[in-house]
């Protein structure tokens, strides 16, 4: 019998903030990025901070110093600070996503996780929450151990609706009464595909989109959450 399936955005939608940010800045502490690193998105950072700049300058600000910097780091040193990471930041959730989780397990769900944070973090911090499937970037690895710089399968997890249709055709899943979890307009692809897209705190361009498609949006503040 085929499981009905929901499929969640992690950074924003489930974790409060972005596990890239939080990995990046604990690669940094611990010696294995430089500190000069730091300084290629504190500009952006800080004026996202001061609300003079938008948040998406500051993701794509830590993406590139990333990607720049993972060349030759040891996979063993990372997956040791991934660990560490997730351990501290596990339980620094939505309340509101974490409840629906919860839910949703408790209906047999299968629960779809989807990110553009590398995966091994990612598979560690959805692995506490129960989630039965795990999509991130994978970086590639040589025979000595260490990240070559490349991504594998970019294509692939660029498009989150394909992943969510090569699912649905691997784990025998059906999208009758699916469910999707989204922040941004990079979830709208997966979103469009579930009989229930719900936009969880949404940035404008989602919000949009949302309003004009009638979509559930859904938005936690401090301790209220509120039903647009």
């Amino acid at each position: 019998m085929k499981k009905k399936v929901a499929i969640f955005d992690i950074d924003g939608t489930i974790f409060r903030s972005s596990l890239l940010i939080e990995l990046t800045d604990a690669l940094v502490q611990e010696g294995i990025f430089s500190l000069k690193v730091r300084k290629a998105y504190n500009l952006a950072y800080k004026r996202w901070l001061d609300r003079k700049g938008p948040y998406e300058d500051y993701i794509e600000a830590v993406v590139k110093v990333f990607k720049k910097n993972i060349k030759g780091v040891r996979r063993k040193d990372f997956s040791k600070i991934s660990k560490k990471v997730v351990a501290f930041h596990k339980n620094r959730v939505y309340r509101y996503s974490r409840d629906i989780i919860e839910d949703l397990k408790g209906k047999n769900y299968y629960l779809l996780a989807i990110s553009h944070s590398p995966q091994m973090i990612v598979k560690e911090f959805c692995q506490k929450l129960g989630f039965d499937k795990v999509y991130g970037q994978i970086y590639e690895v040589n025979a000595g151990g260490k990240f070559t710089g490349k991504i594998s399968y970019l294509e692939l997890i660029a498009d989150k609706s394909e992943i969510l249709k090569r699912a649905v055709s691997k784990e025998n899943l059906t999208l009758l009464g699916s469910i999707g979890v989204g922040d941004t307009e990079s979830d709208i692809a997966f979103l469009k595909m579930v009989e229930r897209p719900i936009c969880f705190n949404p940035n404008k361009k989602l919000f949009q989109y949302a309003k004009r498609s009638n979509w559930e949006v859904v938005v936690e503040r401090k301790d209220v959450i509120y039903f647009i």
